[in-house]
């Protein structure tokens, strides 16, 4: 770890320069023992030469370089005061050695302060560590309430600092878990409502048809034709929810292409002017030479979900379907003539399964959630503004790469 290899090397750093002051006073120390025993020998040497003349100089040099014989004189230099034993060899160097002694004794306490506060460091090391792992404990019993007071840099600081990232990771997780469950239980309970009452109108009908073998043709009829309508509502809400399903799980891979918006209209119209007939809706367009990145299936699906709807609330009325595109977006704009959604119901108006004030008993909630979702995965926007009694405008935006 940084924190530690920073500690070492300041040691490390540390004892070099003492030891290189412990190695100066060394040097120095011996360097005055050398300097005060030489003296003292060359003082012996000339002593000995002027009294005594007739030793020779290799028998001097013989005796300095240990090449004769040697006898322990020891009693001889304790009576100078000189102790072998004790002391060095001469006399004078009392004060040398206290160097070489001070240098040791310093290197001694050194090693000491720096065992100590290393020892001191490693308890604190340990403390954070187990503070760590105290928190890391907390997360794993659901309790992702941490606070991280250190703001250092070293590795454990860093090491709290991700663990409370992951903890906030995983709170944001287990508040998102509880919101899909939620919102999972309440869409089941809506499907479950919208199943129910084509579920239930199709059992009652079926049971009439099999109980009353004397109904007449006409009758049992319009109860097919009830059947075969509820069934149709059926399979609508089932495959509108397989599909958002498949948005929601990221399963749908788009194939984006350059595709005129005007085809794209086109199709859309085709599929609802069966719809548009029966309600005597008139239809124009005005989207000619407009270009657009998207995947031409889905987008036809989001479109006609919308179309659908200003037909259902503009029964004998007009729609109006255009395209415009600048240098920063494309627009496709789907205007009515209609109804209109009353102030309470707009913000509402692309929630799943919301049905507003002025939808048909067929309406199930769910084309103009699923045509927002649609478009917002291609990285689109979609908007809607209305007026009572005024009419509608749903307003589609992709913005230019």
């Amino acid at each position: 770890m940084k924190n530690a290899q920073k500690f070492v090397c300041a040691g490390l750093a540390v004892t070099i320069v003492f030891c290189v002051i412990s190695a100066v006073f060394t040097f120095i120390g011996l360097e005055n023992i050398r300097k005060t025993s030489n003296d003292t020998i060359n003082q012996l040497v000339n002593i000995l030469l002027e009294k005594y003349p007739d030793v020779s100089e290799k028998e001097v040099a013989e005796i300095l370089n240990n090449k004769t014989e040697y006898t322990d004189n020891s009693e001889f230099l304790n009576k100078y005061g000189i102790y072998p034993e004790k002391d060095w060899v001469s006399y004078n160097n009392q004060g040398s050695y206290k160097y070489v002694i001070l240098s040791v004794s310093v290197c001694i306490a050194f090693g000491l302060a720096f065992a100590v506060l290393f020892l001191g460091y490693l308890k604190i090391q340990k403390k954070q560590t187990m503070d760590i792992a105290k928190r890391i404990e907390r997360i794993n019993l659901g309790d992702y309430s941490l606070q991280i007071d250190r703001n250092s840099e070293d590795e454990l600081s860093l090491l709290d600092n991700q663990i409370y990232r992951t903890a906030v990771k995983f709170r944001e997780q287990a508040e998102n878990s509880n919101k899909d469950k939620e919102n999972l239980q309440k869409s089941l309970s809506d499907i479950s409502h919208q199943l129910k009452t084509p579920l239930t109108s199709i059992i009652v009908m079926v049971d009439n048809i099999l109980d009353d073998d004397d109904m007449p043709l006409e009758i049992r009829r319009e109860f097919l034709n009830d059947i075969k309508h509820n069934t149709n509502t059926i399979s609508f809400l089932v495959q509108s929810l397989l599909k958002l399903s498949k948005l929601d799980a990221e399963a749908v891979k788009f194939r984006y292409e350059q595709v005129e918006v005007k085809s794209i209209v086109d199709e859309c119209i085709k599929n609802t002017a069966v719809m548009a007939e029966i309600l005597g809706v008139r239809l124009e367009t005005d989207c000619n030479d407009i270009i657009l990145n998207c995947d031409r299936k889905w987008l036809c699906e989001a479109v006609t979900n919308i179309i659908k709807n200003c037909i259902e609330h503009s029964q004998n009325g007009n729609i109006k379907i255009t395209a415009d595109q600048n240098k920063l977006y494309t627009k496709i704009s789907i205007k009515d003539n209609g109804s209109g959604i009353t102030k309470e119901d707009l913000p509402h108006i692309f929630e799943r399964f919301y049905k507003g004030k002025n939808s048909s008993d067929d309406s199930v909630g769910i084309g103009l959630s699923l045509a927002k979702t649609i478009i917002e995965k291609q990285g689109g926007y979609i908007s809607v503004s209305s007026e009572l009694n005024k009419g509608s405008e749903f307003v589609i935006k992709f913005f230019n790469n």
